[in-house]
């Protein structure tokens, strides 16, 4: 393994060096104890090339080396100066043709860039396979060190001192540890605030309980930075429109220590500070103002102007401009914060500015002051409306692989969207989705059947979105400062196949509202589904019909989801959300759902559902639905992150047929449950699997088959509980950032009762869950383009509850559920314990 690894470094390293260069191998730091790592590291611009699983091979190098054998930077440099002469010669003689001139300014435009970044990063390979060799400086060091000594310094370390040392490895390479020595830190002991104006002082001295500088914390300049921070916002949000930092001069040491050396206690050294507040240049307070009059102006953008002023409304002191087209003038002001007469607050301006922006009816929006007479700011709003309808369209084409042909099928979707339709701001979209898609069957009639069916997909859904609360009276507009929103939609869904059709219409009304970025609040009042499937009469048909039959016999439940069915529900959903995509920091995210269905139906009893079901054909459900979904991000290294993930749910239903929507059941397994399994494949419980006309297990006892043991349906319940740890690290850039992953999941699903009198282990008992929940590990491949990231995630069962059974053929307790050594390498995806691969599009949680 040794062996390789150097052949492989030796490969995919090689690199022409001049005699005193050297390549930027690895880089610690050592020493510090108070200061994390990470933060110091922030300080070395200078990165080393990527490397593999931390091994000495470096595939971007190689690349890059690849590339630069076949460029020459003069050749581009020549070719982009002649090519902006050209430009410019013809610019020149298409003077007087705006049209051409135009034109000819575009395609050239993407050449020159092409050219310049061709110059400055190199040819194809060295910009996107490639990375450039990192240097070793020795200038680097000393500024790093030199920066690092500052940074501690700024944090109270007065006394610190920083060094490096450089290890010379084989290769050429260099190794450099930067030693830090942080000594005795320094901590504030007396904080004295000298503010010349009284009122301002008094502003302060209020607010000193949220102050960021604390007697007896350590000294922080950042601290310091973020205090003066705060004061401006403060103050700013009184009335001091004209207030700066810059009238809080950067405290100075005033009693610090007088001992610049180390001393053999160990005694933390104090520091006095002064925090002055100063008053502007010959003035001897610090203005207050005032809010003056307030002008809204909508209209289009035509150049860099705007058409104003073609419809004037007022209205509770604002003044309106309209350009064309009605604008609800209560809604808008309901919006706006900064109000006539009014002391000026830097929130409301913040809020104003937010807010209209969340209406996404306007492109952009400005707020500007004019400072008036008497300190009175003359407010003036400018909106420029985003275009009033819009068209967006795509297709493609999916393609099913069978054997040695494929079966293509068309699909396309057509979107159609209305800004503030009738003047209210609110947003009308209507979808129209057709699909002919070729999918696999349950079951084939005949041998001669096709093992795939051509199916037609079509789909309309509409919404009409306004942004606030519908409701009468004034209480629509109570929440405008949360970004209200209330969603009425209706849509219909239809898949023809050739064993059944299936229609689906839906009907829903719900309030969202945002109490803080960060929190979302979902209120669904209304959510009316109506399901009609047929199984056609034909030979396919009927031989589906059967396949039903078989699967409700062996304890599945796919057969509901194809009975016509009434549901309602409303329902109510939280979301605490800290994490950001691309952004590596502790972070959490939390949802809470819950659900309550039919609950209409409570005014009626069991017995006149069940008559009116057996009347009309329709089922009808009354349950309860909870779920709560928990996640948790840990930053581990500069680009690694461990993630974690705990998923609950609970079902209840208490109607006649005392169970919910078969799409309400939750289930397990899949890309984004427990990987190991199939999606939906899992449990319930330790349920075992069963085949027609086996009251045993599956798999098939010929040994000369691979062994198959899972459902070939669906397996949903009542009880949800998984989780999944998971280590997210770089590896690589290869056209993407290349990022790889190792997991762990482990879950289950159970139901409230046993369904099926001839299957043991599925229904939950506080117990023995434990032992229900399935292990599975894996590892992964992220490709991360930026803008989406495609997922591949290989998974193996560790520990499966369904593996202990009493043998058909020995009639002895077989117990096999820590099934992890089944799995083989030369048999991953034959063997007993086959390698799953999962794909997604994005993270799974």
């Amino acid at each position: 393994m040794v062996g390789l690894t150097s052949i492989l470094s030796g490969c995919l390293n090689r690199i022409s060096l001049k005699n005193n260069e050297y390549l930027l191998y690895n880089q610690s730091i050592r020493g510090n104890k108070a200061i994390p790592s990470t933060d110091l590291e922030t300080l070395i611009p200078q990165k080393p090339n990527r490397r593999i699983l931390r091994l000495p091979i470096t595939f971007g190098l190689w690349f890059y080396q690849i590339g630069s054998n076949n460029y020459n930077r003069d050749a581009v440099q020549r070719e982009l100066d002649a090519k902006i002469k050209e430009y410019e010669q013809q610019s020149e003689q298409l003077a007087n043709n705006e049209k051409a001139l135009n034109k000819l300014t575009k395609k050239n435009t993407r050449q020159i860039q092409r050219l310049r970044r061709k110059v400055e990063e190199g040819n194809w390979v060295m910009r996107v396979l490639g990375e450039p060799p990192a240097y070793f400086q020795v200038t680097d060091v000393q500024n790093n060190t030199q920066k690092m000594r500052s940074y501690l310094v700024q944090h109270g370390f007065f006394l610190a001192k920083t060094s490096y040392r450089v290890d010379t490895l084989l290769g050429r390479r260099v190794r450099v540890n930067y030693l830090v020595e942080e000594n005795i830190p320094f901590h504030l002991r007396n904080i004295t605030y000298r503010i010349a104006d009284p009122t301002v002082d008094s502003l302060v001295r209020q607010s000193l309980s949220k102050s960021l500088l604390k007697s007896g914390d350590r000294y922080s300049a950042d601290n310091i930075t973020n205090e003066r921070i705060r004061i401006e916002e403060l103050l700013r949000n009184q009335g001091y429109y004209a207030f700066s930092r810059q009238f809080i001069p950067v405290p100075l040491d005033a009693d610090a220590d007088t001992s610049r050396t180390v001393q053999k206690d160990s005694l933390p050294r104090p520091i006095d500070l002064w925090v002055n507040i100063v008053n502007p240049p010959g003035q001897k307070r610090h203005p207050v103002y005032q809010i003056g009059d307030v002008e809204v102006r909508i209209g289009r953008t035509t150049s860099r102007r705007t058409t104003l002023e073609v419809d004037t409304v007022d209205l509770n002191g604002i003044r309106f401009y309209l350009g064309q087209g009605r604008y609800s003038t209560r809604l808008l002001d309901s919006r706006i914060f900064l109000r006539p007469n009014s002391l000026y607050r830097i929130s409301d301006f913040r809020e104003t500015q937010r807010q209209l922006f969340l209406l996404n009816q306007f492109k952009f929006t400005n707020v500007n002051f004019t400072d008036t007479l008497n300190y009175r700011l003359r407010t003036i709003i400018t909106a420029a409306p985003i275009d009033k309808y819009e068209i967006s369209a795509e297709s493609g084409l999916f393609v099913l692989y069978q054997g040695s042909g494929t079966v293509p099928g068309p699909f396309g979707n057509l979107t159609f969207r209305v800004r503030n339709m009738s003047g209210g701001l609110e947003t009308f979209e209507t979808s129209v989705r057709f699909g002919i898609e070729a999918q696999t069957g349950f079951i084939r009639p005949t041998p001669n059947s096709p093992s795939f069916y051509s199916a037609q997909e079509f789909g309309l859904n509409t919404s009409l979105t306004f942004p606030h609360i519908l409701f009468p009276g004034r209480t629509r507009f109570t929440l405008n400062r949360y970004n209200p929103r209330t969603q009425f939609s209706l849509g219909y869904n239809f898949t023809g196949r050739p064993d059944y059709t299936r229609r689906l219409f839906r009907g829903t009304m719900s309030y969202s509202w945002l109490k803080e970025p960060t929190k979302q609040f979902t209120l669904s009042i209304a959510d009316i589904n109506y399901l009609r499937a047929d199984i056609k009469r034909n030979e396919v048909g009927a031989a589906f019909q059967d396949f039903l039959d078989e699967q409700d016999s062996l304890g599945s439940t796919i057969k509901q989801s194809f009975l016509n069915s009434f549901a309602s529900s409303v329902g109510f959903a939280y979301t605490y959300n800290t994490n950001i995509i691309g952004q590596n920091r502790r972070a959490n995210f939390l949802r809470i759902a819950l659900e309550s269905g039919g609950t209409t139906l409570n005014l009626t009893s069991n017995r006149q559902i069940t008559e009116w079901t057996d009347k009309t054909g329709l089922q009808l459900y009354k349950y309860l639905r909870a779920n709560v979904d928990f996640r948790h991000y840990v930053p581990v290294r500069r680009r690694s992150t461990l993630a974690f993930r705990l998923n609950t749910g609970f079902l209840y239903g208490y109607g006649p047929n005392q169970t919910a929507p078969y799409e309400k059941r939750f289930f397990a397994g899949g890309s984004n449950s427990i990987r190991a399994w199939l999606p939906r494949r899992l449990g319930p419980g330790s349920a075992l699997p069963r085949t027609k006309g086996i009251n045993t297990l599956e798999p098939e006892m010929n040994p000369r088959r691979p062994e198959q043991f899972a459902y070939n349906f669906e397996q949903p319940g009542d009880i949800l509980l998984e989780g999944s740890a998971e280590l997210r690290g770089h590896l690589l850039h290869l056209g993407a950032d290349i990022d790889g992953a190792v997991f762990i999941d482990a879950g289950n699903v159970w139901t409230r009762r046993d369904e099926n009198s001839n299957r043991i282990g599925e229904e939950f008992r506080p117990n023995n869950f434990l032992s229900q929940i399935a292990v599975g590990t894996g590892v992964g491949l992220r490709f991360d383009f930026s803008f989406f990231i495609i997922r591949f995630d290989g998974a193996v069962k560790a520990y499966d509850p369904a593996r202990r059974y009493i043998s058909p053929i020995t009639n002895e307790l077989v117990d096999e559920r820590f099934f992890l050594p089944k799995f083989r390498f030369d048999r991953m995806f034959k063997g007993a314990n086959p390698l799953v691969i999962n794909f997604g599009i994005g993270y799974p949680f």
